[in-house]
Formats: structure tokens, sequence, C-alpha cells
């Protein structure tokens, strides 16, 4: 049996219909980068040892909480709450990432008064979807990188719809500064 493209062969069915070949994703790329941010900071959270969980609704400018167990210091079960933010634009230069956010996270994000602190992160990501996870036996690499900014007592803006925030290069949202970062939370020093 011969087979062209956009085609498929099946064995013993020739009722069966041919297999189109479609060039449509089954998600939105915004939606995919979501998604990928997700499973990177899923990924940092469960190396960190700590458990993730997600609010029935983001109307307050918390997409994911991260949760210790036991006591860490002063604090029992201490938690940190964030806006999880991801883009290809080339938003990096040689000190920082520079990112426009909505002015609506960027006040839910400042405030100081909450009973668990926020952080924002933005997951950096190539324009190329094909480079975006790299897989073998020996590693699965998911690039590039998040960049984690506490905006608390930030001040108030007149902007009325976006602002750029500047993200130090060295703020990376490893698995090690994960820790430190609910260490502190532990000890009652805020990120």
């Amino acid at each position: 049996m011969r087979v062209s493209t956009g085609e498929m062969c099946s064995k013993g069915n020739v009722n069966s219909k041919p297999y189109q070949k479609s060039t449509q994703f089954l998600v939105d790329i915004n939606q995919q980068k979501e998604q990928f941010s997700n499973a990177y900071l899923q990924a940092i959270t469960s190396v960190a040892g700590y458990s993730l969980y997600k609010p029935a609704v983001d109307d307050d400018s918390v997409d994911w909480g991260i949760a210790a167990t036991g006591i860490m210091g002063r604090i029992r079960a201490p938690r940190l709450e964030l806006q999880l933010k991801s883009t290809s634009r080339d938003v990096k230069n040689d000190n920082a990432i520079r990112y426009p956010l909505k002015l609506k996270n960027y006040n839910d994000l400042r405030m100081a008064d909450f009973a668990v602190p926020r952080i924002l992160i933005v997951v950096l990501l190539p324009n190329n979807l094909d480079e975006w996870v790299q897989q073998s036996e020996q590693e699965l690499c998911m690039r590039y990188c998040g960049y984690w900014l506490s905006l608390r007592r930030l001040p108030e803006v007149q902007n009325t719809s976006n602002l750029t925030v500047t993200l130090p290069r060295n703020n990376q949202f490893t698995v090690a500064v994960l820790k430190s970062i609910m260490q502190g939370i532990g000890q009652g020093i805020e990120p």
C-alpha cells in the first residue's frame, strides 16, 4: 500500500478515514506559554520539597501559592503567593529583565499588609516553540529561565494601564532561591 503525505495507512480497515495533517495548534500560543511557565514553577517547587496550590479564581493577582509543612523558624507552615508571567519577547538586557506589567497586578503585588507575602515571577522563553524543551535519556532541559521580584512597598504610580518593572538578572527563580525565600518567611522575613 502506498502512503502519500497527509494520509495514514490502516491495516485491515478499508473504511477508516485518512489522517488529516493539521497545522493548527491544540491551544493558543499564549496558553502554551502559560502551561510551560506552570510546568517550570512545578519543577522548581517539587525539587525544593514544597507543595503548590492554585486559587480557584485569580481576582487578586495570585496565580499560585507555595506551602511548606512544619515549623521553619518562627512560623509554622510558611506560605508564599505569586503572580506568574511568561514571555518570549526581547525583555532582557545585560543587567535586568524589563517586563510590562498591568497596573492592576502591580498594585495588587505592591501592598504590604498581606498575611502571605507575594512575588512576581517572569519566565522567559525562546521565540521558537521547538526550542522550549530539549530531551535526551540523560536530561530534560527547559529553556530559558524564571526571574522573581518582590514589589512589596513599591510606590503608587500615575500610570493608567501598565508599567514596566525591572527584575535584576541575578534574581533567578531557582530551587536554592525558593528554599531561601521560604526559610526567610519562616523567620518572619518577607521577600
